[in-house]
């Protein structure tokens, strides 16, 4: 009976789905509910929040602003003549789900107001050659934010195969002194390529050629390249060396800086043990001079202010008019006159759009009245953190990181080339991150681990100088992956390397902080015993800077490179250096001088 039966159908016309056919059926969408953040995702405008959620514990909030609609889109494999069913919650004002590449009709289907959790769906059929598609989220121009969760895309799921052959002919291009070209052949079955520097993945690209950037000047550097496809990576290819160029300024505003810098605080709002210091009386060795602090009217305000120390507490301090005159004798004389917002007791957290504003209209106001050439950020204590979920250092999505990258990108364009931009983060907030960001993957971490990352990561190409504090910190570990501690030339050493040879993010290979250019950072260190802890004497400075610029006196640490660009030395502070007797000052100028 069963035989006829099949039979009659057969001949009817009637296609028969067997049970394993059916089965076939898979959701191919990563992380389609949002519970691993935005993970597979890419986001303008996007974050992941934690309510309001359809199921789950995460879901994405798109927030359109100015041109951008705020998509959130994620690339599938599918299978060639194949019907796809595309499916996603929403809620908000205007949501749209759709699909591109299909190679047939792409589909997309809209809301124009969800009070609630709203199911879209739409269909689709791939084009005879298609193997992947691109499904999105978003809003519209001029509206309120919307979310979205649970979105899926159902149909045939695709055949594990085999992973991709080893790329050959690879190449190396156009180098620069920051900078290498790389090309390779296609490879058949490929969809993406994993370039890797000195045997540590650097970044995945989709086509065949990459240009490697945030490299030390005069350096050697082994690249090679392997081929991805859903079943796996190939082998890497034969290595292919390049060396970059002889230094180079960046876009940081650092070309007209001397080769080697010294850089210092002066106490410009308070006095302390170590007394006030007139600007005018700091001696011609200082080439950058941070004015300390400006610090905000609340924690969450944005808004800036830098009040001079008071007669009060500084009988010897200067006029607002003789401090202007100052400001530009010091600027005649080649030097260069910042702004530092924060400090140990300037708490500031950008929470909204509205403190970003803030900071950026409070800060421009300093510069401008003041004439400066730039803007200094010591943001300590809990000013930075991250948000739970918030893993990527390239795409951060924590409000007050956020908010901080932003309102430093507009100041530099307001300013232009010659805005001269430093950081002062603490040891915690950089190296740190080789082994922990953020509250990790499971919770319970500092929040605060490793947050100047994603900071630093997208201004690294207007930022001037990097010169973390190498003091006041507990025990960190290196690329040795053994702890260093304050107290000797080691601790700067190995802190140093990490910026000049970047360093995998948590321990994630897959996830690398890339390096710096050597003339972007200076080593920061207490220029007296007086100024915080960790200083060192002046021979354990020189072994230091041997180790770093010429490969001398290292010690137990094996550095991984050599940069002689480096550009130089940061302290706190001027006024603790002339308390002691202008020590540090004299260590620089003897090595450099």
């Amino acid at each position: 009976m069963a035989l006829l039966t099949t039979l009659a159908l057969a001949l009817s016309g009637v296609t028969l789905l067997s049970a394993a056919a059916q089965a076939a059926e898979v959701d191919v969408v990563r992380n389609g509910g949002f519970e691993a953040g935005l993970d597979g995702w890419s986001c303008s405008g996007g974050r992941a929040v934690t309510t309001p959620v359809r199921t789950g514990a995460g879901a994405v909030q798109g927030t359109p602003a100015g041109s951008d609609y705020a998509q959130c889109a994620q690339t599938v494999t599918v299978q060639p003549d194949a019907q796809y069913t595309l499916t996603g919650y929403v809620r908000g004002a205007y949501v749209y789900l759709g699909v591109t590449g299909s190679g047939t009709t792409d589909t997309s289907t809209w809301t124009q107001s969800a009070p609630d959790w709203q199911q879209l769906r739409t269909t689709f059929r791939t084009g005879a050659a298609t193997t992947r598609v691109t499904i999105y989220t978003h809003g519209w121009y001029g509206t309120g934010a919307y979310y979205a969760d649970d979105v899926s895309l159902v149909g045939p799921g695709v055949p594990t195969g085999q992973p991709p052959a080893t790329p050959a002919g690879l190449r190396a291009g156009s180098v620069t002194s920051s900078s290498v070209g790389l090309s390779w052949s296609a490879v058949s079955g490929a969809t993406s390529y994993a370039v890797y520097r000195d045997g540590v993945k650097a970044q995945t690209v989709s086509g065949t050629s990459a240009t490697v950037s945030g490299l030390a000047a005069s350096t050697s550097y082994a690249f090679q390249v392997s081929a991805l496809n859903d079943a796996g990576e190939s082998a890497k290819s034969a290595a292919v060396t390049a060396t970059t160029l002889a230094g180079g300024g960046g876009g940081g505003g650092g070309g007209d800086l001397p080769a080697h810098a010294l850089v210092g605080y002066l106490h410009a709002t308070f006095a302390n043990g170590s007394g006030y210091t007139r600007l005018a009386d700091v001696p011609d060795s200082w080439d950058v001079i941070d004015l300390a602090f400006g610090e905000p009217t609340s924690v969450t305000s944005g808004d800036i202010r830098f009040t001079r120390c008071p007669v009060s507490e500084c009988p010897n301090v200067e006029s607002d008019a003789e401090f202007k005159a100052a400001i530009k004798a010091k600027q005649a004389a080649g030097k260069k006159v910042l702004i530092s917002i924060g400090g140990q007791n300037g708490q500031v957290r950008l929470t909204t759009t509205a403190a970003r504003d803030a900071f950026v209209s409070s800060v421009s106001g300093i510069i401008d009245q003041y004439g400066l050439d730039g803007l200094d950020i010591d943001f300590e204590g809990h000013s930075l953190s991250l948000d739970t979920g918030d893993t990527d250092f390239r795409n951060p999505k924590t409000p007050v990181i956020v908010n901080l990258i932003s309102a430093l990108k507009t100041l530099k364009a307001k300013y232009g080339a010659k805005f001269v931009l430093s950081m002062a983060p603490e040891t915690f907030f950089v190296q740190m991150g080789y082994q922990f960001y953020g509250s990790g993957p499971w919770g319970g971490q500092d929040p605060r681990c490793g947050a100047y990352l994603p900071v630093i990561h997208a201004l690294r190409d207007d930022l001037t100088l990097l010169h973390v504090q190498d003091y006041n910190s507990g025990p960190i570990m290196g690329l040795d992956n053994q702890y260093h501690s304050m107290g000797g030339a080691d601790f700067h050493i190995a802190m140093t390397d990490m910026l000049l040879t970047g360093f995998p993010v948590a321990g994630n290979t897959a996830n690398v902080f890339p390096a710096l250019r050597p003339d972007q950072i200076a080593i920061g260190m207490p220029a007296s015993v007086n100024a915080g802890n960790g200083h060192v004497p002046p021979a354990e400075v020189t072994k230091a800077l041997d180790c770093l610029t010429k490969r001398a006196n290292c010690g137990s640490y094996a550095t991984h490179g050599t940069w002689p660009a480096l550009r130089g030395l940061m302290t706190w502070s001027i006024n603790w250096d002339r308390f002691a007797g202008w020590e540090f000052q004299r260590t620089f100028d003897g090595y450099f001088g």
